[in-house]
C-alpha cells in the first residue's frame, strides 16, 4: 500500500468517526414512521450533498474565510467544536439519542437541519475540514471528506435494516451509548489540542 492511499485511508478514517453515522441510526428510522422508502432517501441523499458542500468550502477556503472576516483562530474552533462534541457524548450516554425530533419540525426542513448540519457537517468536521489541510493536504483532505460522506450516505440508507437487526438482539442502546463515550472523547481531544495550541502560541509571544 502505497504511502498516499494509507494516509488517504487514515484521513477518511477519522472523517468517518467525527461524522459518526451510527448516530443517524435512530434519526433515520424515527424519519421512517413519518415518510415512504423514497421520500427518506431522497432527504438522505440531498442532506449529504448538502453537507459535502458545507465541508468542501470550508475545505479550501474555510481558513481564510474564519480569519480574515471573522478572525476566528483555528485553536478557537477547535476548542468550541470540542465541547459541542463533549455536551452531545453524553448526551447520548444519558439518553440513549443523539438527536430528538420535534413535533412541529417539516420533513422537508430535516435534509439541512438537522441532518446536513449539525449532524453530519457539524463543528467537529467543519473544523477537521479546516485544519486537516495544514496536515494532511488540500487534495487528500478532499478525497477522505468525499469518501467518508459516501460511507455515511450508506450506511443512512440502510439505517432501517441495521437498525431492525439491532433492535431484534436488544443491541441498539447500548450501542448509541457506547458511541456517545467516544464521541465525547474525540470532543475532550479536540479541546485539549486546541488548548495546547493556544498555549504554544502565548509562549511565542
Amino acid at each position: 500500500m502505497s504511502q498516499y492511499l494509507y494516509t488517504v485511508i487514515d484521513c477518511t478514517l477519522l472523517l468517518i468517526a467525527l461524522i459518526n453515522p451510527i448516530s443517524k441510526i435512530f434519526l433515520i428510522t424515527t424519519l421512517k414512521e413519518s415518510t415512504d422508502e423514497s421520500g427518506l432517501n431522497n432527504i438522505i441523499i440531498r442532506s449529504s450533498i448538502i453537507a459535502l458542500i458545507i465541508l468542501l468550502i470550508f475545505t479550501f477556503a474555510g481558513n481564510f474565510l474564519l480569519v480574515n472576516f471573522f478572525n476566528i483562530q483555528i485553536y478557537s474552533l477547535k476548542i468550541a467544536g470540542g465541547i459541542v462534541l463533549v455536551f452531545r457524548g453524553f448526551e447520548a450516554l444519558n439518553k440513549g439519542v443523539f438527536f430528538e425530533l420535534s413535533h412541529n419540525q417539516k420533513l422537508e426542513d430535516l435534509s439541512i437541519v438537522p441532518l446536513a448540519s449539525p449532524m453530519i457537517a457539524g463543528p467537529a468536521t467543519i473544523t477537521a475540514a479546516v485544519s486537516f489541510p495544514a496536515k494532511y493536504g488540500l487534495t487528500v483532505t478532499a478525497l477522505s471528506i468525499l469518501a467518508a460522506v459516501a460511507v455515511n450516505l450508506f450506511i443512512m440508507l440502510i439505517s432501517p435494516r441495521i437498525a431492525g437487526a439491532l433492535s431484534k438482539h436488544n443491541i441498539m442502546g447500548a450501542l448509541i451509548r457506547i458511541t456517545g463515550l467516544i464521541v465525547a472523547t474525540i470532543g475532550v481531544q479536540m479541546i485539549l489540542d486546541g488548548l495546547g495550541e493556544y498555549i504554544s502560541r502565548i509562549m511565542q509571544i
